[in-house]
């Protein structure tokens, strides 16, 4: 009794009621989190991003890079804690993307981002109709919500206006969503059409329309009379609202009669942008987006979304459809759910295991019991650290349930075998317990300190991992709390001394340790062999590591893709909506699709009229034949039939690190101070690539086949008119530029009015023929030829892009299936090589690749910090420097095992492979902590020889070490073999802990005796007196 004294198993023992109380305190704080957890496909990983966007219609794309882009980049490039800036540079708009530090806060960024724009603001074009705007963005981040609403009768303007001003903005009201963005939008405005040929007779110019509207439709601030008695408010009808109000402006007067507008234009009722259109299906239409605000829980808000659909609907024109396009909780739900499934088949794996070692119905509850209180408990750690549900943190617990069970088997095993040696229940609870408390603590805290690296990744991947290493630490730390409360208690009060008969058969169990012990003598008389084994497997762990193919993440099915179309740089507005038209009849007809939409023309993040945009949501995975990645590859073959068009398609991920739309998985920048050079290597490098089958859907961003009009001023024959090169090209602007010329409010929104000329005339070059200036020094009429020279069109860019600053080309490109990544990164490294590429050009990844190129860089360490940490734990509880490397020594053949079973399943060692290896150095060690923790106590309190006492060891030991081993081996199992939502990127995780255990089970057990009596010659050679360990302070 008295060498119970002290003990925490001893206390809980000798205190079940209040030990059951405590239990069920957890479970009860387990049950109540658990619902309360944010529900999420993967943890948060919030990436400080803004996007800058700039207006200028009409202004060409090198008007934009350089009186726009440029300005707006020195005041950005100031600000501290900046990692990457780029810009894209088109027809009449910029968009500059700003990435920040991962601990940079993005409301500081965004108020210095407000401050640059300011400073900036008085270089910019004095004629922008509105200063740059940003908006924060999370390029980590999906929308979880893509809304259709399109309609058969309604118009695109007036479907677009009842989007924006009352759905959009009632979704935007729901708790949970955060950003609501509408993509092929085409708001209404009005837009005055003006007739060049009519104007010139009448003595008349397009700034003649442009002042006499902005001068007669305006809504200011006119004050109130304030009477003795009462106040009123002045107001007036200075506001114009319709087309035939717009018609009846006069403008000028001719001759004592007046000119109205309508008397030399047009004026219709229109949308802002001309060149922009969008469908649902084979209907016009616009899509929303909605993205739920930082740390909401995706379900419930899509579900508040949901359920709030029907009243909105109702608010709406009964013309108007809204459809849901893409629900992205319905992966998450399926995920999770498959999750959920794997940790119950999991847990009934292990169970199973116990009742087949143990043969005892109450020591198989008892171990049920403590993995049931841990894995319970863990929710409630996971909400007092702020976690979500989501595949990480599931897949944590998953694997966890192997290790929780370690700690639960060795302590009831230890009972069951005092139990065996006929103690009483409490006397071998009190005993077991406290012999293998040690042990206990040993496994688990060196297991934690395999985690511990994880903590410290960097980038988006380290904030993704650290929930999953907190997740399985909390877990095994309780389950070390349990397994030394709750199961010694338990056993006190229900295990029985197993009954023996005399003819009773030997179990599994028995029969497994006499094979065993005859494999151990055989070893133990050829140790020189087993050295030999254990130095082959280290050699071979590193060969097969340098030589696996490097992976990031799997390609995840989310049964959703998106895509990016390209046409020719000159390619017409009507030509590209019959191509887009084309595309569309071909996707919509595969069996796998579930619904689709589609927009072309300048919309949000598409800047030119040749691109456009696809969303196509895909069939639930059980209800269609093909993934999301073997659907792209059978779409790829019928699209390229539509001849001049192609339509680059990728997966929708959960994981996405591009800081913009891209047209496939991956990308690669190169840039330069030579813009003609990096045009001209960029086509090079594009082409040499195409002719390596391992890159698919290749493309870059340089649209060099734009054309370009150019007018050459003459500034003599100008001046002679009175005439400047602004006065040209401001008219210029007035007729082609869609320029933005005035505004009305109502209660509900702000509509612009927009100048051009007559549609017959804007497209055609011949046009300018009749394009005519007033001179101020004589009124009269002059000619644009009068005073410039029209050059045919020639070729120039559609869009120019800057990275830092610098003139930059993007590549983009997915892998043919089983290529690596790490295998393209080093074929487009040996591509540059081949074609001489000047070092004048600097090429890095982008996104993925580049997160890829960065973890790829840390593995080696990652790798090597875990097995220091789990060293130095080892170090200080057995207060020794040698016996942590017989421990150690098990790692190779677990390596070795990982490395194999991924090659032979066709996976390459992605960050989720790594994973799992980590898992595999905390689990796999625990067989050596086993082994030496009991050889060190025979030798020392037995006197027996380290070969003796090695021999027990493994004999004793081996019941326990079979049974986890088993059941971290089964815990793994439903990873590996898991199919459904989500498996893509659970199962490397699990071939690569399953394939480890299975060969390090095989070696380990003969090579670690081996190990250990070498170091112990060793250690005895320079220090014949051992010193005591830590373990001695436990007894």
């Amino acid at each position: 009794m008295s060498s119970s004294r002290g003990s925490v198993s001893a206390w809980c023992i000798n205190h079940p009621v209040a030990t059951l109380l405590l239990t069920f305190a957890m479970v009860l704080l387990g049950v109540i989190a658990f619902p309360l957890l944010p529900i999420a496909p993967l943890p948060e990983a919030e990436f400080p991003t803004i996007q800058v966007t700039a207006q200028l219609p009409g202004a060409s794309p090198e008007t934009m890079a350089s009186s726009v882009a440029t300005p707006l980049e020195v005041q950005f490039s100031a600000i501290p804690g900046m990692t990457q800036m780029t810009s894209s540079s088109a027809l009449g708009s910029t968009n500059l993307t700003l990435q920040f530090t991962l601990d940079k806060s993005i409301d500081t960024a965004a108020q210095e981002v407000q401050a640059a724009i300011n400073t900036a603001s008085g270089r910019l074009p004095a004629d922008m109709p509105n200063l740059p705007t940003w908006r924060k963005v999370n390029p980590a981040d999906s929308p979880v919500l893509i809304l259709s609403v399109s309609s058969s009768l309604m118009p695109g303007t007036e479907l677009s206006d009842v989007t924006e001003t009352i759905l959009a903005r009632q979704l935007s009201q729901i708790e949970g969503v955060g950003q609501v963005y509408i993509t092929g939008q085409q708001r209404p405005a009005i837009r005055v059409q003006a007739a060049p040929e009519k104007l010139a007779a009448l003595g008349l110019t397009l700034a003649d329309i442009r002042v006499a509207v902005q001068q007669t439709s305006l809504n200011l601030a006119k004050g109130a009379l304030y009477g003795k008695d009462s106040i009123s408010t002045l107001s007036s009808n200075d506001q114009l609202f319709k087309p035939q109000d717009y018609a009846q402006l006069i403008v000028s007067y001719k001759d004592g009669a007046p000119v109205q507008l309508k008397d030399v234009a047009r004026v219709v009722a229109g949308s802002e942008n001309a060149y922009v259109k969008a469908w649902s299906g084979d209907q016009q239409g616009v899509n929303i987006a909605i993205f739920r605000q930082p740390g909401a829980n995706i379900v419930e808000t899509v579900d508040r979304i949901q359920r709030g659909l029907p009243r909105l609907q109702e608010m709406l024109p009964a013309a108007v459809d809204v459809s849901v396009l893409n629900d992205r909780t319905r992966t998450i739900r399926a995920s999770l759910h498959e999750v959920e499934m794997t940790l119950l088949i999991a847990v009934l794996l292990v169970v199973a295991v116990m009742a087949l070692f143990l043969r005892q119905l109450s020591a198989t509850l008892i171990v049920s019991a403590v993995l049931g209180v841990s894995l319970i408990a863990s929710f409630a750690m996971m909400y007092l650290f702020g976690f979500s549900l989501n595949n990480l943190t599931l897949v944590a617990i998953v694997v966890a349930v192997g290790f929780v069970v370690d700690d639960a088997i060795v302590v009831v095993e230890n009972i069951h075998r005092h139990l065996e040696a006929g103690e009483g229940m409490r006397e071998a609870a009190i005993k077991g317990s406290r012999e293998i408390g040690f042990t206990v603590v040993s496994i688990s805290f060196s297991l934690v300190a395999a985690f511990i690296p994880l903590l410290f990744m960097g980038g988006v991947v380290g904030r993704l991992f650290k929930e999953f290493a907190l997740t399985a630490t909390a877990t095994i730390l309780i389950s070390v709390v349990v397994s030394l409360t709750l199961a010694p208690t338990l056993a006190a009060l229900f295990m029985r001394a197993p009954k023996h008969h005399q003819h009773q058969k030997p179990g599994f169990s028995d029969r497994l340790l006499a094979s065993y012990e005859r494999g151990l003598r055989k070893a133990l008389a050829h140790q020189r062999l087993m050295l030999g084994i254990f130095g082959l497997t280290l050699v071979l762990a590193v060969i097969g590591y340098i030589l696996i193919p490097k992976g990031f993440f799997p390609v995840q099915d989310t049964s959703f893709a998106q895509g990016t179309t390209e046409a020719a740089a000159d390619i017409s507005y009507p030509d590209m909506v019959e191509k887009h038209l084309q595309l569309a009849k071909i996707v919509g007809a595969d069996p796998a699709v579930l619904a689709f939409s589609h927009s072309v023309g300048v919309s949000g993040s598409n800047q030119t009229i040749a691109n456009g945009r696809f969303w196509i949501s895909l069939k639930p995975r059980a209800e269609r034949d093909v993934s999301v990645s073997e659907f792209i590859d059978r779409l790829r073959p019928k699209l390229a039939k539509v001849p001049g068009i192609v339509l680059y398609l990728r997966a929708g991920q959960d994981i996405n690190l591009s800081s913009g739309p891209s047209r496939a998985q991956y990308q690669y920048v190169l840039k330069s101070n030579d813009g003609a050079l990096l045009n001209t290597w960029t086509q090079r490098l594009t082409e040499k690539l195409r002719g390596n089958p391992a890159f698919r859907d290749l493309s870059n961003d340089l649209q060099l086949g734009g054309s370009v009009t150019h007018i050459d001023i003459d500034r003599s024959a100008a001046a002679r008119f009175g005439l400047t090169t602004a006065d040209v090209d401001q008219a210029l602007y007035d007729a082609f530029g869609q320029r933005q010329i005035s505004e009305y409010q109502t209660e509900v929104n702000q509509y612009k009015v927009i100048l051009e000329l007559d549609a017959r005339q804007r497209g055609k070059a011949e046009s300018l023929a009749y394009f005519y200036l007033r001179s101020p020094l004589t009124s009269e009429m002059v000619p644009l030829s009068a005073l410039a020279k029209v050059s045919a069109p020639r070729m120039g860019p559609l869009s120019i892009s800057h990275d830092g600053m610098f003139p930059a080309a993007n590549l983009s490109f997915n892998l043919a299936s089983g290529v690596a990544l790490g295998d393209a990164v080093g074929m487009l490294d040996q591509a540059k090589n081949e074609i001489g590429m000047p070092a004048a050009i600097i090429g890095s990844f982008q996104g993925a690749a580049q997160a890829f190129q960065s973890s790829l860089a840390n593995q080696p360490w990652l790798i090597l910090a875990a097995l220091v940490a789990v060293y130095i734990i080892l170090g200080v509880l057995y207060e020794s420097f040698v016996h942590p490397l017989t421990i150690i020594s098990t790692l190779p053949s677990a390596g070795i095992g990982a490395l194999l079973l991924l090659w032979m399943m066709g996976q390459d060692f992605s960050i989720m492979a790594l994973i799992g290896v980590v898992l595999l150095i905390g689990i796999v060690k625990k067989n050596g902590i086993l082994l030496v923790d009991f050889a060190l106590q025979a030798q020392r309190e037995q006197g027996l020889t380290p070969k003796e006492a090695i021999y027990e060891a493994c004999t004793t030991r081996f019941r326990p070490i079979m049974m986890t081993t088993i059941a971290a081996l089964l815990g793994a199992l439903p990873l590996m073999l898991g199919f459904g939502v989500g498996s893509e990127l659970r199962q490397p995780l699990g071939i690569a802990v399953v394939g480890g255990l299975l060969v390090s089970q095989m070696l380990t057990l003969f090579t670690t005796p081996i190990i250990y009596l070498q170091l112990e010659r060793l250690f005895h050679r320079r220090q014949p007196a051992p010193a005591k360990s830590a373990l001695a302070g436990l007894e």
